[in-house]
């Protein structure tokens, strides 16, 4: 069985790279991965439970991985495409910075699934500080389901401890994804082709000046988180 797991993996694997990455009708991949985040947070939005007011105040960064495939067969795997963004000195937002997050898992598990994700971060500085490697969430940083009610006060959950939350929306077979052991690295590629090679992930994450119009309306719903 283990011998049969490591078969498996690469193949699952690459079943998933492919299904990411589909090009758009529109043929711009970075501007869609931009509308589709927006996407997500105004669905997340709209939940009755949704994601407290106070945790997106208190905290500095998040994460949105529109549509991640989840697939499992003995050995599971994940693979997601989406966006980081950081909050500036005066409180505003950052422009988005593309990332990817990759991971897998090992246990009774078979199917496919399509989940929206979204990571809030205590500290931006764990997204910042990522440059040519990568974070491991559950390893480097410690991941715990979020706190959910909009009204919810920072008082009421640990005192908003964790270093991570996270919250998911699942749209497939399995009843949840599992997050800690999974990689989330900058998408260099994306971020050249949408702002130009002469900008880092760090010079992205150090402004807001960006007037596209993907770009406008993803920091416009997530204020009105």
């Amino acid at each position: 069985m283990k011998k049969l797991s490591f078969l498996i993996a690469p193949v699952l694997l690459s079943f998933i790279i492919v299904m990411t990455s589909a090009t758009p009708v529109n043929g711009d991949k970075e501007t869609e991965r931009l509308h589709s985040a927006s996407n997500v947070l105004k669905d997340f939005g709209a939940m009755k439970e949704g994601i407290p007011h106070k945790l997106i105040a208190n905290y500095e960064g998040i994460v949105i991985i529109p549509k991640t495939i989840n697939a499992g067969l003995i050995v599971g795997a994940k693979r997601g495409k989406g966006v980081a963004i950081v909050k500036l000195p005066d409180g505003r937002w950052s422009d988005p910075v593309f990332v990817t997050i990759t991971g897998g898992s090992i246990g009774a598990q078979i199917g496919v699934q399509s989940v929206d994700l979204i990571m809030v971060f205590k500290h931006k500085g764990a997204l910042t500080k990522v440059k040519n490697g990568d974070v491991t969430i559950g390893g480097d940083l410690a991941a715990t389901a979020g706190p959910v009610g909009r009204a919810a006060s920072a008082n009421t959950d640990y005192k908003l401890e964790a270093e991570v939350y996270s919250y998911s929306r699942s749209r497939g077979l399995f009843a949840g994804i599992t997050i800690n052991g999974s990689s989330l690295s900058i998408d260099k590629d994306a971020n050249h082709s949408y702002y130009g090679d002469g900008m880092s992930a760090h010079d992205i994450f150090e402004t807001g000046k960006s007037n596209t119009v993907a770009v406008k309306h993803l920091k416009e719903t997530l204020a009105s988180l």
